[in-house]
Parts: C-alpha cells; sequence; structure tokens
C-alpha cells in the first residue's frame, strides 16, 4: 500500500505542480488529497446503484454489501493513502527509499516560501496530528491556525459525507447511511497518526471533492417505485412429511360410478373460497336468507344493517331503502354496479342485490369498525404519518375506481370506515356514477356533502376524477385539523352556498408536513390540481423518507391540545 500511496502521491505531482509559493510538492499533497476523496464518493454511488435493484430490502446480505464498502471506501483506502502519503513525505525527508523518482526527489527539497522553507522537512519533518493537537510547541497563532484546520475541514468533509450516505438512502429509511459515515469518523480519528501539515494540505484538497461528490450520487437517482413497492416473496413452509400408512388402502371397485360433486349456484358462492362456518343461532333452513341482528345506521336515502346471511352462515351488511320506488331502485343498481367493477382491498365488496319484504336492499361485507369522523370528533385529529397512510390508501382505492370508469362523488369522513386493525376502507358509493349511465330523474337531491363537496360541483358542474381528488383532501384535511377545509356553518344551505362561491380553505393544518400538498389538492381550478396517482406517489415518497411504510394503521391520534395549533383559526 506504501507504493501505491507513493504512485499516487507522483500522480497528484503529475497533475497539479504549479512552480510558486507554497510549493508543488505541498500542492501536490492537496491534489492527492483530492484523489483519496474519490473514494467515498464510489462507495455512496455503489449503494445507490444497489438500491436500484433491492430498494428498501435491507436483509442480512443487503447490510453486509453495505457495511463491507462503507468499511472499504470510506474507511480503509483513504487511512492506508493518507498515511502513505505521509510516510512518503518523512522517507525522503530522513534520505530513504521513499517510492519516489531521483527527480521528484531533487525538487521535494526545494525551498518556494520562507514560512515554507524546505518542502521535505515541511512534509515530513514535524510533528503527527496527535502531537500537534494536545502537545503543542508553537505561538498560540500557530496553534489555532491546526486548531481551525485540523478539526474544522474534518468537520466539514463530515457533514458532506453525511450528505452522501443520505442521498444514496433516498425514497428508504436513513439508518443505513450509518454504514458508510461512521466509517468516515474512523478515518478522521485514525489519521492522527499524519504528519501535522501533510493532513492539513490532504484535508484542503479532501473538502472540495467531498461537496463535488453529491453530484454524481444526485445523478444516480432514487430507487423507482417499482422496485420499493415490490412485495417481499416470503418463503413458504414445507409441508409436514406424511406419516406412512400402516397398510395399503382397499382398491376401489372397477365399476362403481361416482356422482358429480354438487355446487351452489355462482350467485350464492362468497367473494372468498374456503370453508365457510355457521354461528350459532343461524338458520340455514329458515324463511330467509338474510338474518337481521342489528341497525348499525340510519340516513335519507335508507337503513344499514348488521346481518347474517343463512345460506353462506357469514356476516353481511344490508342496506335497505326508505322508499323503493323506481329511481330509489335504479340508486340501488347504480351502487351495486359501481362496487361490482372495483377491485381493492380498501374499498368495500359488494355480494348481491336481493329483494327483502321491505325493498330492494344490497348485500355488502360487513366492516367492524368506526367511522373516520367518529375517530377524529371523539380522540381528536391524525399526526402525519397516520394521515399520510390514509391519503396514499385512500387515493389508491378511488384510482382504482377511477380506471373502471366510476366516480365515487361523496368522500367525506363517515364514508371512510377504520376496521380493528387500523386500516381504513371506502364504503357507501350510493351516488356513485359509472361513464354510460343515465342521469337520475330525481330533483332536489344533493350530490355529496356540503362541507366536502368540490367547487365545481357545488356550482352545478359535472363530477369529475379532480372532484373526487378535491373531496379525499378536504378528509385528510379534516383529519389533520378536526375541521372541514372551509370551515363549519350553521346550516347545509349556508355550506352549499360556500362552496358554490369558491370560498378559501380557512381550516387547513398549519404545521402538518403535508400542508403543501393539502393546498395544491384543494385549488378551486379541478386542472390545477395534482393527479390522485400524483398525489399517491408523493405522499408515499414522504412515508419512505420518514422510515414507514404507507400500507400501516391510521389510527395514531393527536391529543387535542396538541391539534389547537395545527389548524388556521377562521376566517372573518
Amino acid at each position: 500500500m506504501n507504493a501505491f500511496a507513493s504512485w499516487l502521491l507522483s500522480l497528484a505531482h503529475t497533475l497539479f505542480n504549479p512552480g510558486f509559493c507554497p510549493g508543488d510538492w505541498v500542492f501536490a499533497t492537496s491534489a492527492a488529497g483530492a484523489l483519496i476523496a474519490l473514494f467515498p464518493v464510489l462507495g455512496a454511488v455503489i449503494v445507490a446503484l444497489m438500491r436500484k435493484f433491492t430498494g428498501n430490502t435491507y436483509d442480512a446480505v443487503t447490510i453486509s454489501v453495505i457495511a463491507v464498502t462503507g468499511l472499504v471506501t470510506v474507511f480503509l483506502l483513504p487511512w492506508l493513502l493518507a498515511n502513505g502519503v505521509s510516510g512518503t513525505f518523512r522517507a525522503a525527508y530522513a534520505g530513504q527509499p521513499s517510492g519516489l523518482s531521483g527527480a521528484e526527489l531533487s525538487t521535494i527539497g526545494r525551498d518556494y516560501c520562507g514560512f515554507i522553507g524546505k518542502q521535505s522537512e515541511y512534509l515530513g519533518g514535524g510533528q503527527n496530528v496527535f502531537e500537534t493537537l494536545f502537545y503543542p510547541s508553537g505561538s498560540k497563532l500557530a496553534y489555532g491556525y491546526y486548531l481551525g484546520a485540523l478539526i474544522g475541514l474534518p468537520v466539514a468533509s463530515l457533514f458532506f459525507v453525511i450528505l452522501q450516505a443520505r442521498t444514496a438512502m433516498r425514497r428508504g429509511q436513513k439508518w443505513p447511511g450509518r454504514l458508510l459515515w461512521v466509517p468516515f469518523v474512523l478515518f478522521v480519528v485514525f489519521s492522527s497518526t499524519v504528519e501535522a501539515n501533510t493532513a492539513v494540505h490532504l484535508w484542503l484538497g479532501f473538502l472540495p471533492i467531498t461537496v463535488l461528490g453529491l453530484i454524481p450520487v444526485a445523478l444516480v437517482g432514487p430507487p423507482p417505485w417499482a422496485v420499493i413497492n415490490r412485495p417481499r416473496q416470503e418463503r413458504k413452509p414445507e409441508p409436514p412429511p406424511r406419516p406412512m400408512p400402516q397398510q395399503p388402502p382397499p382398491a376401489a371397485p372397477p365399476n362403481k360410478q361416482y356422482a358429480p360433486t354438487a355446487v351452489a349456484p355462482a350467485q350464492q358462492l362468497a367473494s372468498a373460497p374456503g370453508p365457510v362456518p355457521v354461528p350459532p343461532g343461524s338458520t340455514a333452513n329458515g324463511s330467509g336468507r338474510y338474518r337481521r341482528i342489528r341497525r348499525l345506521g340510519h340516513g335519507g336515502f335508507g337503513t344499514v344493517w348488521q346481518a347474517v346471511d343463512n345460506q353462506l352462515g357469514r356476516t353481511v351488511a344490508l342496506k335497505i331503502a326508505h322508499a323503493p320506488d323506481r329511481d330509489t331502485e335504479e340508486r340501488m343498481r347504480r351502487e351495486a354496479r359501481a362496487l361490482a367493477m372495483v377491485s381493492h382491498p380498501n374499498c368495500v365488496k359488494v355480494y348481491d342485490l336481493v329483494e327483502e319484504p321491505d325493498g330492494l336492499a344490497l348485500v355488502m361485507e360487513y366492516l367492524e369498525g368506526q367511522a373516520l369522523g367518529t375517530a377524529v370528533d371523539g380522540q381528536g385529529p391524525l399526526e402525519d404519518i397516520a394521515a399520510g397512510r390514509l391519503w396514499a390508501t385512500m387515493a389508491g382505492a378511488l384510482q382504482a375506481a377511477h380506471e373502471k370508469g366510476v366516480l365515487h362523488r361523496d368522500i367525506k369522513p363517515s364514508n371512510i370506515i377504520l376496521d380493528p386493525s387500523g386500516l381504513p376502507h371506502l364504503i357507501d358509493f350510493g351516488i356513485a356514477r359509472s361513464r354510460g349511465d343515465s342521469t337520475m330523474t330525481a330533483t332536489g337531491m344533493m350530490i355529496g356533502t356540503p362541507d366536502f363537496v368540490a367547487p365545481e360541483q357545488a356550482a352545478g358542474a359535472a363530477a369529475s376524477p379532480a372532484s373526487d381528488a378535491w373531496q379525499l383532501a378536504a378528509t385528510v384535511s379534516y383529519a389533520l385539523s378536526g375541521y372541514p377545509p372551509r370551515g363549519t356553518r350553521e346550516s347545509p344551505m349556508a355550506a352549499l352556498m360556500a362552496a358554490a362561491r369558491a370560498e378559501p380553505a380557512s381550516r387547513l393544518p398549519q404545521r402538518s408536513a403535508h400542508a403543501r400538498l393539502l393546498i395544491a389538492s384543494l385549488d378551486n381550478e379541478p386542472r390545477r390540481r395534482p393527479t390522485l396517482n400524483a398525489v399517491r406517489h408523493e405522499v408515499e415518497g414522504w412515508l419512505g423518507r420518514a422510515g414507514k411504510s404507507p400500507d400501516g394503521p391510521v389510527t395514531r391520534i393527536v391529543p387535542r391540545q396538541q391539534s389547537a395549533t395545527r389548524a388556521l383559526p377562521p376566517r372573518g
């Protein structure tokens, strides 16, 4: 390694050796420091390239590669080369073999400046870093110079090495970056044996390269979202060995005919295959298929019941309209068609549309939990991580609906259910409309909830994916602040008028990390709003940089005394 260090120093002298004060070999030492600084940059680039294929998967192999890369490129090679350069100058000063040519040795003893003296003595005949800092022998001015150069320059270099590591870890957790910059701290500590004047000029060349090294690491770029969101392939457990039979089973009669397996009609099968348990008290042969247990909700349109499917033995939700007229039945069929077309784990599933004694009933998946509005009203607003997960998950659910040509048109806190594990589910597609559906003939029906209706909808314009995006952003704003974005009004008509006048949002969360994206998503002009896809990528990127998964629970609550400072006061 000493021979390699001598070669590196000769290369630096060939590349950069101006013949003026403080001397060609002093300048060559700084050039050698710049060449040594390329190794930590190379390590960060290697890690950034590796993450292009591994994303945020940090298993034993990935961590080992990052750790070895950091130890070799950030600690071992720079440390050996810095000590090798210092050893070359010491050998040249002592007249020992140094690895430099005779022509080079003839110039190393040249005197360029009065305060430098002979370069060989200046670079190889003084105290090392440890002795200079802890056993100073010169004046206070000289000690201050060495203190600033031998501590200030390494600390500044450490700052940019940390930035290189964080840049290499974009869209992911930042803690693996310590495997890149902690070895640099070891390099600084173990370099205390380098001759002090040599170390000063090595650091003078090292620092600019650490600054410029951010450019190639940034150009590599973060790993693509497809790699980050790639599901892990878990190893399936091996099946237990089958026990050896004591005796062979009897052979079936050769001419025996087996009856075909009876299969229930397709419309009666559950959405997920598997055995269906029959709960106690169910009546599989009763007069009605659905036995109602308790009422879950009651509104202007109809009543929702928790019920048991007597044929399949599962709990369902029955949505039964109050007035089974023609328009109501059309609305029920519209919701059934909309939900049947959408397949997303965070959208409520529809099972059937049946005739009940008191009207047409929509049979849906039963979601146990509480509405988002109830959770926020009772426990306080969500914090940024939980709200980000809510936004990203619901944006994905709406995007899946829009890809099928289905608009929800009534997204609000009461239409998002948080299950016991804290995951959100979008419900109530009751006023959803698919492209190609006929317009409903009922008059006087308000499309959406006034506090959460988009301005263009309130003004009478047709709904669009941008309208759903506005309503979702308004719901997220409510989850963060506890208030609708335009504030509350004394009556639904006043809230509808405020929406139609496109009054600006006055109750946005002020200190949330999502404030900028909320302002953009609640723009009164639909064409200026970011798409749901852009919103989802932005929020998932923020969660990734925070080291959080976008598919976690959203039930973490902010105490009310803290949430009071998160919303702007109402205007006017």
